[in-house]
């Protein structure tokens, strides 16, 4: 083209996006160190590097559907309603299976504690001060409170929906785990009958007994292509001594034909601290645990009895796990096309070296989220 002399100049075509970054003030603050990374102002170098990415122009897609299988989500909070799912195939209020799922205006997803189509069941307040329906909503806000609205906290993703699969007591937050089994279900059944992108199931939820039955339902989950986020538990044991249940579990052969899966579906998390270290409450395991994330004093949405805007901290492997989920979303938002098991070896790839992490989970590292060196060359 440059031997044209009707050519002036030739150039590539560069990409262009847009550069996000949160107004919402709780980031502003430096409230939500779990977001921050390195290379931002607030920062924090043990942060997940969300908002590198954010940065990138990479906010997350509401094409992309991950699961909250835990308690209750107070789905109309403010900072949340945006990124609740509904059910594209169910009609609200006509008292019918629409969708011929077996589940009656299952519209944002469904109690399987209590049978119905409910999936907040508000109140106030528990013995300890907290809300009902305090964990699921919490854990929700950080996969995806809606960011950039000028409102309290970002989620990872600022655009995700999110699936409500309640089966945990929205007060004792305890359930069991054919409940567990049957929500678990329900979102494979709603990928294979209809085709919904569901790339992940968040599971901030532990027990110390082995049973198949719940095995099977995650090799199920991981034949579908959904990969299953686990916390590792609070009990500051080595799981791989005292093996402690979903994380414990080995999601690697195929329920439907038994034969090997070639990877693991299950993605196991520890939590760390704003300065790097594994907390003092978090399970770990050398091969049993994957890889550590901010899980202490993390701030995200809380429900409200009169509809507000509320927030909270709160401590644990429950708050490290949906930072990995959301990044298994985000991650999913970025290139469509990429399978489970490729955007499992991308998060896995990608962790950052921590040294209290050495020799505790098997990356021996921490989620990091920011797109310059990692995914990106799985694109």
């Amino acid at each position: 083209l440059l031997a044209d002399p009707y050519v002036r100049y030739v150039e590539p075509d560069a990409p262009l996006h847009v550069d996000a970054t949160s107004n919402d003030p709780y980031y502003t603050s430096g409230s939500l160190w779990g977001m921050l990374g390195d290379g931002m102002s607030p920062s924090n170098v043990y942060g997940t590097g969300a908002a590198e990415a954010w940065a990138g122009g990479w906010t997350g897609s509401r094409s992309v559907v991950v699961a909250v299988v835990d308690t209750g989500i107070q789905i109309a909070h403010p900072d949340l309603a945006a990124n609740v799912w509904t059910n594209p195939w169910e009609t609200a209020g006509n008292g019918r299976d629409d969708d011929k799922n077996g589940y009656i205006d299952d519209m944002n997803g469904w109690d399987f504690q209590l049978n119905d189509a409910v999936v907040y069941h508000g109140g106030c307040c528990q013995g300890n001060g907290k809300p009902f329906e305090y964990h699921g909503t919490h854990v929700a806000g950080t996969i995806g409170g809606v960011g950039g609205n000028g409102i309290g906290v970002a989620g990872v993703n600022w655009k995700v929906s999110i699936l409500s699969g309640r089966f945990l007591d929205g007060t004792t937050g305890t359930g069991d785990s054919a409940d567990a089994v049957k929500a678990i279900d329900y979102v494979i059944d709603m990928k294979k009958r209809h085709g919904l992108n569901v790339v992940a199931m968040n599971n901030s939820w532990s027990g110390d007994v082995f049973g198949q039955t719940l095995l099977d339902a995650i090799n199920r989950a991981g034949d579908a292509g959904i990969i299953f986020v686990a916390s590792a538990g609070n009990l500051s044991t080595n799981n791989d001594a005292t093996p402690n249940y979903p994380t414990s579990y080995q999601c690697t052969t195929r329920f439907d034909t038994k034969a090997p899966r070639g990877w693991d579906c299950i993605v196991s998390v520890a939590a760390i601290d704003s300065a790097g270290q594994l907390a003092s409450f978090s399970s770990y395991g050398p091969t049993s645990v994957d890889l550590g994330a901010p899980g202490v004093q993390i701030l995200s949405t809380m429900p409200s009895s009169t509809g507000g805007t509320t927030y909270g901290f709160l401590d644990g492997t429950s708050m490290a796990t949906p930072h990995v989920t959301g990044a298994i979303a985000l991650c999913a938002s970025v290139n469509p096309t990429m399978t489970a098991q490729q955007i499992r070896a991308a998060l896995m790839d990608t962790t950052v070296a921590t040294a209290s992490l050495t020799g505790k989970v098997v990356t021996g590292g921490r989620l990091d989220v920011g797109f310059g060196t990692g995914y990106q060359e799985y694109e």
